[in-house]
């Protein structure tokens, strides 16, 4: 491993480490159901959620399917913002029970009605099913609300592949005069899909998220069957420009789209020890250089997925909050 990660994390990336060593020594694949279950283990390491006043789980018709949903109102007697909350999970993975202690937590930080939402997740309906879903919601979350209050103030928020959908919708609503997205917060955000960033490379092996996971994440969200994507180095695949699979990588990663400053005022949370560590700050400087007000945070220490390990590095969960709380409530 690289970096000057957390001692209270070593433990647990350790066992992890070994773990995967025996996986790939056995020939082990990965398995949609395995990393799903994997990834819900975590809840083990995470922190009870905080009270809300109203917790209240809903449906949310979309089309020719329905969608659970589950809303988190701090003050149902007051007409607060709406925050729409996108858990992460690679595009496959991921859950509003999963992320529950997450859009509790925001609820508070934010002072806002959370809406979280269990979006289609690949490879059962690959890009862009689950960012089809989560764009009806931005247009249609009133209807989930129609028995409480609320002010026209929407923040959206999400972590990881839940990053790429906040920053999907911004890039595909910038010119849409009936969506207005006032603020977006950002945790360790994927936004490049082509992997081109070095700390890929960097801190693709050793931090629970690893670089040959990411790359398999990207083929069963966007359906690849291609065998030169599926059995080709990063470096292959960054070289090869002309592919249809790279343009097609290249035209969905938020961090290729048009920056402008009419975007969201944004926050961009990243962690030191994260393979997607790279392409979070440059989204965040794209932005800023674009006119758009943003603020970056980075915590050296920590890794991608840090916010589902709240109870090993409670000091920096607590402190994540803090930052989003001043964002949020801070006039800028």
């Amino acid at each position: 491993m690289r970096g000057n990660v957390s001692e209270n994390l070593m433990p647990l990336l350790e066992q992890v480490n070994v773990g995967l060593e025996q996986a790939k020594a056995s020939g082990a694949t990965f398995e949609p159901q395995v990393i799903r279950q994997n990834l819900e283990n975590l809840s083990a390491y995470m922190l009870t959620g905080p009270e809300v006043s109203l917790v209240k789980s809903s449906v949310l018709t979309v089309q020719d399917h329905q969608l659970a949903a589950r809303i988190y109102h701090p003050e149902p007697d007051k007409q607060l913002p709406v925050l729409l909350h996108f858990h992460g999970g690679g595009h496959m993975c991921g859950s509003i029970d999963l992320y529950d202690p997450i859009s509790r937590e925001l609820a508070i930080a934010a002072h806002a009605i959370v809406i979280c939402l269990d979006y289609r997740l690949a490879p059962e309906h690959p890009y862009p099913c689950g960012l089809n879903d989560c764009q009806y919601l931005l247009e249609n979350y009133p209807i989930l609300l129609k028995d409480y209050q609320h002010s026209e103030q929407l923040y959206i928020a999400g972590d990881s592949a839940g990053g790429a959908i906040c920053t999907s919708l911004v890039m595909n609503n910038i010119d849409n005069p009936k969506i207005n997205i006032d603020k977006q917060i950002l945790l360790y955000p994927s936004v490049d899909y082509t992997m081109s960033c070095r700390s890929i490379i960097d801190n693709g092996q050793g931090f629970l998220l690893e670089a040959d996971k990411v790359h398999w994440y990207f083929q069963q969200y966007f359906n690849i069957q291609d065998s030169s994507f599926i059995n080709s180095s990063l470096e292959a695949i960054n070289n090869s420009e002309n592919s249809t699979v790279t343009r097609l990588l290249t035209s969905a990663s938020p961090l290729f789209s048009k920056f402008t400053a009419d975007m969201p005022k944004t926050l961009v949370i990243t962690a030191g020890c994260d393979p997607l560590r790279d392409e979070g700050a440059l989204y965040a400087e794209k932005a800023k250089q674009a006119g758009a007000s943003v603020e970056h945070y980075q915590f050296n220490e920590l890794i991608h997925a840090y916010m589902l390990l709240s109870k090993l590095i409670p000091e920096q969960y607590k402190r994540t909050y803090e930052i989003i709380d001043k964002f949020v409530n801070t006039d800028q």
